[in-house]
């Protein structure tokens, strides 16, 4: 044990030498480092050293000239004497503080004579370089925070022609670290770090790496002020360093530059950084098929943006749920709901699931086109519990699409799907089967089917009448045709005008006028004033049909009262049917005077 103490005593006499080279440090002595080291922890306890003040010695002369010292934990300790015999001396602990200047390094245990070289910031084998930058033992290049302070002003100014002879004349020591932290100031114009890029690029004791060019892909990238001149000239930087070093950029860095040209709007551009992916040695990430597809839809490059979403299906490296939902939303708004579906099954495959604002979206698009309603109608499938229960809607946008490319049956069977399983059919379900129905002249299951809407709860709107009234008139029979109407009266106190609009064209068609005009006249009885297409189908079959132009004036006189005002052929068209009618007159009076 004794000898132990005195190997330490040897370490401590050798480190108050060390320290006494300093000139004019801060009044404070060696605390921290004796109680939270190793070296402490091995001192005999104080009554074994004894308490004779004669066996005691003062390092006061040392410890004036101390600044600070900082043990490798960082810890502080309470206050305790040390004592040592054999004249090795006495540490007041109060005296002593913590430095980052003088540390031990963890291999220190008091025991090696050379140990005191183990106290970093002593070594001999430090240097320091000329241009004030401290190159530890271990080769480890320390920021010279002056220097740095000077390029960072000189980068956020307006550069002229002397900015790389302000750089050469700095006399910099370049390292990674520091050109990282110049590139990572703020308020720096994007031009600005280019020029800067460039220089250390052309320095032949500095070597290009990634971490560096990816900080100045991000400084670029993410200025809030993009420029575009500043993203392709990294683009052009990315693709010099790229052909020359291999394994310097990677997808990361381009994948900043496909995301600045989205931003952009440069489509183009940003495909001919995808496509570089291959010859820059980099493999795309799901990232990068994203925002590259993302790019190219924002300017309707949708023929590029589908060969981008082939690879990235047969790579199966499809985004998060959300991104997914947002590329099938774009495709969808560029009619292009079939690859939007593609997409959609791949991700279905994959266990994704796209918010279901998205999915609607698409089943509306596929809804729309004859061709692709049956892929809509599949997609219902996937519908269940709360989601299949809100999903009226896309039910009857699929319906609509059924019925329109007439496909009576399957709309009807998808119908009453919906009324066992749900979600319940609402009033638009029900109003496109029965216009479906009454165009199909199938008027009876129209009307049966009006009957089943009232039985489940539903009240038909004045739609649902004017479709079954319209069906009627088109085949002829309009006692029918008054019969719905007569309902529709019941049950809606105002009717609309194309109500009334269509029977009146039925029985013109029909040669009833006195009927057509009775009808006109009770269309004020409900609430409903005739415009201007119910008076000009009228006296337009009235002087075609009947030569009846006297009525037709009569009916001018009343649209002039109204404030309507009838076009100008129709008018002309009265003129003329009198005019032929005084002409015949004429000849009539003229052959019978003969």
């Amino acid at each position: 044990m004794w000898r132990s103490i005195a190997s330490r005593t040897s370490f401590t006499a050798t480190f108050a030498r060390k320290l006494s080279s300093f000139q004019n440090p801060p009044s404070q002595v060696i605390h921290n480092f004796l109680i939270s080291s190793s070296y402490y922890s091995h001192f005999p306890s104080r009554q074994h050293l004894g308490k004779s003040p004669h066996q005691i010695h003062s390092f006061s002369s040392h410890s004036s000239s101390i600044s600070e010292f900082e043990t490798e934990n960082h810890d502080s300790t309470s206050s305790e004497e040390v004592e040592l015999e054999n004249g090795a001396g006495f540490v007041d602990t109060h005296d002593v503080i913590s430095s980052k200047e003088f540390r031990l390094t963890p291999e220190f245990d008091g025991n090696d004579e050379n140990n005191d070289s183990q106290i970093v910031g002593f070594s001999s084998n430090d240097q320091e370089l000329e241009t004030g930058e401290r190159v530890s033992s271990e080769g480890v290049s320390e920021i010279d925070f002056e220097k740095l302070k000077n390029v960072e002003s000189l980068l956020q100014n307006d550069l002229d022609g002397s900015f790389e002879s302000s750089l050469d004349g700095m006399l910099l020591t370049l390292n990674e670290e520091f050109v990282v932290r110049v590139l990572q100031t703020p308020l720096v114009p994007g031009d600005n770090l280019i020029r800067f890029f460039k220089w250390i690029s052309s320095r032949n004791d500095f070597k290009v790496t990634t971490v560096v060019l990816s900080e100045l892909a991000r400084a670029i990238c993410n200025d809030p002020g993009l420029k575009r001149i500043d993203v392709y000239a990294l683009w052009d930087l990315a693709k010099e360093i790229g052909e020359k070093e291999s394994c310097v950029v990677n997808a990361e860095i381009l994948n900043q530059l496909i995301a600045a040209f989205s931003k952009l709007g440069k489509g183009k551009a940003a495909f001919e950084v995808f496509g570089k992916f291959e010859e820059l040695e980099c493999i795309p990430n799901v990232e990068s098929y994203y925002l590259t597809m993302q790019a190219l839809c924002r300017r309707s490059f949708y023929d590029w943006s589908t060969s981008v979403c082939q690879k990235m299906l047969d790579a199966r490296m499809l985004p998060e749920s959300e991104k997914v939902g947002e590329l099938i939303s774009l495709y969808c708004k560029g009619h292009r709901s079939r690859e939007a579906h593609v997409i959609y099954l791949a991700a279905k495959e994959q266990n994704r699931h796209p918010p279901q604002k998205a999915v609607n979206f698409l089943i509306s698009c596929l809804s729309k086109v004859d061709d692709t309603v049956s892929l809509a109608q599949e997609m219902l499938v996937d519908f269940s519990g709360d989601v299949r229960k809100h999903a009226i809607n896309p039910f009857s946008w699929v319906i609509r699409g059924l019925c329109r490319k007439k496909d009576i049956a399957g709309a009807k069977k998808l119908f009453t799907e919906m009324t066992v399983k749900g979600p319940p059919p609402g009033n638009a379900a029900f109003n496109i089967i029965i216009n479906s129905l009454s165009k199909a002249g199938d008027l009876d299951d129209a009307k049966e089917m009006m009957k089943l809407m009232e039985s489940r709860g539903l009240k038909p709107d004045v739609y649902t009448y004017s479709v079954i009234i319209s069906g009627y008139v088109k085949g002829g029979m309009m006692e029918e045709a008054r019969k719905v109407l007569s309902m529709a009266r019941k049950n809606h106190p105002k009717l609309c005008p194309t109500t009334f609009h269509t029977l009146i064209r039925g029985y013109c068609k029909l040669g009833e006028f006195d009927k057509a005009l009775k009808l006109l006249s009770e269309m004020k009885d409900y609430g409903v004033v005739p415009n201007v297409d119910e008076y000009n189908k009228l006296i337009q079959s009235l002087c075609l049909e009947s030569l009846d132009w006297k009525t037709a004036e009569k009916l001018l006189e009343e649209m002039k009262e109204k404030g309507l005002y009838l076009p100008g052929i129709t008018r002309g068209l009265i003129s003329a049917v009198k005019e032929l009618e005084q002409e015949a007159v004429g000849s009539e009076k003229e052959h019978a005077k003969s």
